[in-house]
């Protein structure tokens, strides 16, 4: 994987957590945060095998898997950013 690839793969990652944080800030249930990082990365990730040469899948599953993953980190990095803050 070239550098563009692992530079696509954080990019949906940071989408993603900007997506939660938007969805915190209009009071949405903070329960529905990991569903809707799982479809955002899940459309980013459709989006960017298209839009993006060094993508690092070849089939739409894979890409979807990809961004899927992608998103669900970004709730991962949320609760690790609030779990350090407790200290």
């Amino acid at each position: 994987m070239e550098i563009m690839g692992i530079t696509a793969i954080s990019s949906i990652t940071v989408i993603c957590y900007l997506a939660a944080e938007l969805c915190k800030a209009l009071g949405l249930n903070t329960k529905w945060l990991p569903a809707v990082c799982g479809v955002a990365g899940a459309i980013l990730g459709g989006i960017g095998m298209y839009a993006m040469p060094d993508f690092p899948a070849n089939d739409i599953i894979t890409a979807l898997a990809v961004g899927i993953v992608s998103g669900l980190a970004a709730t991962g990095a949320d609760q690790l950013i609030k779990q350090l803050g407790k200290k």
